[in-house]
C-alpha cells in the first residue's frame, strides 16, 4: 500500500456534517428530475457540495484541490436504468465506447452497440461509456444543470459509465474539471497528484505507465468526487455499477487559436469585406522552381500583420464557438408545427422551454444561440431570464408578446426545435 501523505490530497466532507459551514444544508430534493434548473445562490450553502457555497467551492476547490463529497444528492437515482443506458448505446448518433480488461488485455470499441454485442452481465472487467446523455434525455439534463454554479460556457456534459464488477477505464488523467458521481452500486477511486504522466504505450486508450496511488475511498449512491485537471485517478467497479461523469469544457490555446482565426477570417466574407487575391506582378522567371520566393514570404507576412481584432470580436467569436452544438447534435423540429398565432396562444397559457440540446448564451451586446450571434436590443433584454432559466413562464410570455418581433422571434427558433413550448417539470 502506497504511503499516506500527512495532508490528505482531497478533503473529505459530509452533506449532514460539514465543519466548513455553520449554515444548515438546503433540504435535497428526492426527485432529481424535479429540481429547478437554477443553481442555487453563490452564497447558499448546498448539499451538493458537502454544505459548502458554490462561492466557496470555487474559490477553495475549483482547479485547486480534489474534494470527497459523501451523499452529495441522497436517495440519488440513476438518471437511466441499466436497460435504458444499453438501448440508448445501440443509437447511431450517440457516442458509445465499450472497454474491457480481460485476460489483463486492454481493448476499446466504439458503438453503436447492439445488446447482443455487448458483454454478459456476469462477465467481469467491462465498462461501457456513453458520452453526452444529456442531449438525449431530460433526467440527465435535470441532473447536468444542478451544476450551472459553473458558467454555462464551461459546461460540457454528463457521461454515464456502466460497469460489471471489477471494470474500470484503468489509472488515467483528464485535462478537465469532473465531478464523478456514484448513482448506482459501489465505486472504489484511488487518486493521486503525482507528476509523472507517462501513458503505457501501444494500448487504445490513455492508461498510466507508473499509476501511484496517494488516497483511496469506496464511493456508494449519492456520494461524489471532483477532481481538477492532471489529478491522476482510477475507479474500479465493486459489483456492477454506475457513475455519472459531469465533465467541462477546456480548449486547448492552439484549438482557440486556430477556430479564432476562422472566425475572424468568415466575419470578414460576411460583413462584405473583399479581399484581393494574392498577387505578385513582378515576380520574374526562376531557375530553381521548387524553391519557396522570398517575396512570396514578404507578401503574406505583410499581410497576416493587417490581421486587427478587438474584445468584443473575442467575445464574438466565444459566444458562437462555444454555444455551436456538438457535431452529433441533431434538433427535432415539430412534425406539425403551429403557425405563429397558435404558437403564441399555447406560449401563453403553458410557458416556453429550451430544448434539452439548445445553448443559449449572452453578452453586453448579444445573445449567442446554438453558434448563431444575435444583437440585442431593449426589447430582448427578458432572453437573460430565459438564459439563466432555461424556461420562461406563460405570464413572462403574454407580457412580451406585445412585441410582435419577440413573437416572430421565438416562434422562428420553436419551428427550428431549439424551444418547446411547455415550462420545465
Amino acid at each position: 500500500m502506497p504511503r499516506r501523505p500527512t495532508h490528505p490530497l482531497a478533503e473529505a466532507v459530509s452533506a449532514r456534517n460539514s465543519p466548513s459551514v455553520s449554515k444548515p444544508a438546503l433540504k435535497p430534493d428526492s426527485k432529481p428530475a424535479a429540481m429547478p434548473t437554477l443553481p442555487p445562490s453563490p452564497d447558499a450553502p448546498t448539499a451538493l457540495l458537502g454544505n459548502l457555497t458554490p462561492s466557496q467551492f470555487m474559490h477553495h476547490y475549483w482547479q485547486k484541490k480534489p474534494l470527497l463529497i459523501r451523499q452529495a444528492i441522497p436517495g440519488v437515482q440513476a438518471p437511466l436504468s441499466r436497460d435504458e443506458l444499453f438501448e440508448l448505446a445501440d443509437q447511431d448518433e450517440v457516442e458509445a465506447r465499450l472497454i474491457t480488461h480481460f485476460r489483463n488485455k486492454w481493448q476499446l470499441e466504439h458503438g453503436p452497440f447492439a445488446p447482443d454485442e455487448l458483454p454478459s452481465l456476469k462477465q467481469r472487467a467491462w465498462t461501457l461509456l456513453v458520452q453526452g446523455v444529456d442531449l438525449h434525455d431530460d433526467r440527465a439534463r435535470a441532473l447536468l444543470d444542478r451544476f450551472r454554479f459553473v458558467p454555462d460556457a464551461r459546461l460540457d456534459d454528463l457521461m454515464i459509465s456502466y460497469a460489471s464488477d471489477r471494470g474500470g477505464v484503468g489509472p488515467h488523467f483528464d485535462s478537465y474539471d469532473v465531478f464523478l458521481l456514484q448513482v448506482k452500486g459501489k465505486r472504489r477511486w484511488r487518486i493521486s497528484a503525482q507528476k509523472d504522466l507517462t501513458l503505457q504505450a501501444g494500448l487504445p486508450l490513455k492508461v498510466l505507465q507508473n499509476f501511484e496511488p496517494e488516497e483511496e475511498w469506496v464511493l456508494e449512491p449519492g456520494d461524489m468526487l471532483y477532481l481538477p485537471p492532471h489529478i491522476a485517478h482510477d475507479g474500479i467497479a465493486e459489483g456492477e455499477c454506475m457513475t455519472c461523469s459531469i465533465g467541462f469544457r477546456a480548449p486547448s490555446a492552439s484549438e482557440l487559436t486556430a477556430q479564432f482565426l476562422y472566425h475572424l477570417a468568415e466575419r470578414g466574407e460576411s460583413a462584405g469585406k473583399t479581399s484581393a487575391l494574392y498577387s505578385d506582378p513582378k515576380q520574374p522567371a526562376v531557375e530553381r522552381p521548387a524553391e519557396l520566393p522570398a517575396a512570396l514570404v514578404e507578401r503574406v507576412g505583410a499581410i497576416l500583420a493587417r490581421i486587427r481584432w478587438n474584445e468584443q470580436d473575442i467575445a464574438s467569436f466565444l459566444g458562437t464557438y462555444l454555444s455551436e452544438p456538438k457535431p452529433s447534435v441533431v434538433f427535432d423540429p415539430p412534425q406539425r408545427p403551429l403557425n405563429e398565432a397558435r404558437f403564441a396562444g399555447e406560449a401563453s397559457k403553458t410557458g416556453l422551454r429550451l430544448d434539452r440540446k439548445t445553448n443559449l448564451l449572452y453578452d453586453r451586446r448579444f445573445f449567442f444561440v446554438n453558434g448563431e450571434e444575435i444583437a440585442w436590443n431593449g426589447a430582448r433584454k427578458w432572453l437573460f431570464d430565459f438564459a439563466n432559466q432555461r424556461c420562461m413562464s406563460a405570464k413572462r410570455f403574454v407580457t412580451l408578446s406585445h412585441d410582435s418581433s419577440v413573437t416572430a422571434l421565438l416562434h422562428e427558433w420553436y419551428c427550428a426545435g431549439w424551444i418547446q413550448v411547455g415550462e420545465l417539470a
